[in-house]
């Protein structure tokens, strides 16, 4: 069932996004006067084929849906003479601005989608964690600002300005401090707890780009918090067992420090191999629960990745932290949306220069595998999850597409950025040279995502 579930996502997720950016090229052509061939969903077998008689386009849905194309009417592209009245109607007649607007508006297609998509998250309001923090680890930025723990995050502003950014959840907060530090910035992050509302000075203007990755908001030491950290399930003749935990029981500290997100105490306890551990556990329900405490000594093992040796105690665990229902006005969903895409379009650029120099791992790069993985993982989470993934999945394909690779629109682009400068166009002999190594580069990406696929799916 699930299989079935990630396998019609994934066709929804990648017909909605290959249809969108086609039609983006499409709808400017028609507009140019270029006269639209064929509008293909997909490549291969066609399975269905119809032509309109406005506009004679053969539209064509294909049996291998990983892709699609508009084919216009253009002279190098035919063997046999076009008519004199439908010369004006060939793309390589058009202007270079105008054969740069048909190339560039399949990418803006898709950054448009993003940002419609996003704006519906916004609109209609999405359950998201709270902005309440746990305990810091120490000599994190975090702790460095005097973060304790358990304060919710309500505003961010610079340390010079008057009026401050409300943060309405952790999403929020992360994005605010991802913008932060890619320009390395300072911030005063204002914080309330049971004593009231106070300002942290957070000074990120020595994070650098490595640290910008999916592990950013742990590096600075904020993790969410807040909530109740549970023992989901206790494994035979494990060091919980022994110690007396049950399923169910709700871990309240460990040594006298607070309890409340899993990655914390997980690195806790594996730092703490082989020594006793005094556990404050509250078992039962609410109205009949009891404090119990126990104290657990974790295994000490060895980790297959690290070679190092950590402490492990058999237990799987569950977080359930607070939320809030979240809420913006249709302008500002817009806005909000608008600037969500730009965001993560200047990521997904910094990332690939990253990777390309050598600074971030090209593990980074993700293919049909994953995508499809997470397709099916963002259904099963609602339709606000599966949108906010179709939005990014646009963003990243309207950015790949804007990348100067020849074979890409970006590198169509280039040629005729080249052609617009210089005045004249760049010789079929160097553009089939070039389209080569563009399709070389192409290949060499696909195979490298498609292997970390490959590698994640049998956890290499």
């Amino acid at each position: 069932m699930n299989f079935l579930i990630e396998l019609l996502a994934f066709v929804v997720a990648i017909g909605v996004l290959v249809v969108v950016h086609e039609y983006g090229h499409y709808s400017v052509a028609r507009l140019c006067g270029v006269k639209v061939l064929r509008f293909s969903i997909g490549f291969g077998k066609p399975l269905l084929q119809w032509v309109s008689p406005k506009t004679g386009t053969e539209w064509t849905i294909a049996a291998l849906p990983l892709g699609g194309y508009v084919k216009m009417l253009d002279e190098r592209e035919t063997s046999t003479a076009i008519p004199a009245d439908e010369l004006a109607h060939a793309f390589n007649r058009q202007s270079v601005w105008r054969r740069m607007a048909i190339v560039a508006a399949g990418p803006a297609a898709n950054f448009l989608l993003a940002i419609v998509l996003f704006a519906a998250v916004f609109a209609t309001g999405v359950m998201e964690p709270r902005a309440t923090i746990a305990t810091p680890a120490a000599n994190t930025l975090a702790a460095k600002a005097g973060f304790d723990g358990d304060e919710t995050i309500v505003a961010v502003r610079g340390p010079h300005d008057s009026e401050a950014q409300p943060v309405r959840s952790w999403s929020d907060l992360r994005w605010k401090l991802l913008g932060a530090a890619f320009d390395r910035q300072r911030l005063v992050l204002s914080a309330r707890d049971a004593q009231g509302t106070f300002d942290f000075p957070l000074d990120l203007t020595q994070v650098q780009e490595k640290h910008v990755d999916d592990n950013f908001m742990s590096y600075l030491g904020f993790e969410p918090g807040g909530g109740t950290l549970s023992v989901a399930a206790v494994q035979p003749d494990s060091a919980a067992q022994k110690a007396g935990l049950l399923a169910g029981d709700r871990l309240k500290s460990a040594d006298g420090k607070r309890t409340d997100n899993a990655t914390a105490f997980i690195a806790y306890i594996q730092s703490h191999a082989g020594q006793p551990v005094a556990l404050q556990v509250e078992r039962g329900t609410d109205q009949a629960a009891v404090q119990v405490p126990l104290v657990i000594i974790p295994a000490a093992q060895r980790d297959a990745g690290s070679a190092q040796v950590i402490g492990r105690i058999g237990a799987e665990l569950a977080t359930q932290v607070p939320s809030v229902k979240v809420h913006y006005g249709p302008f500002e969903s817009l806005q909000l949306g608008a600037q969500r895409t730009w965001d993560l379009s200047v990521y997904s650029v910094r990332m690939f220069g990253r990777m390309i120099i050598g600074e971030a791992s090209l593990k980074n790069l993700s293919g049909p595998v994953t995508i499809a993985d997470y397709a099916g993982k963002s259904a099963r989470l609602g339709l606000s999850a599966f949108l906010s993934f179709l939005a990014l999945v646009s963003i990243s394909l309207g950015v790949l597409n804007l990348l100067p690779i020849p074979v890409l629109d970006g590198g169509h682009l280039l040629y005729y950025l080249v052609e617009a400068v210089t005045g004249t166009a760049i010789s079929d002999r160097c553009q089939l040279v070039l389209q080569r190594a563009g399709l070389v580069c192409i290949v060499a990406l696909s195979a490298v995502a498609l292997f970390n696929d490959l590698a994640r799916l049998i956890h290499f």
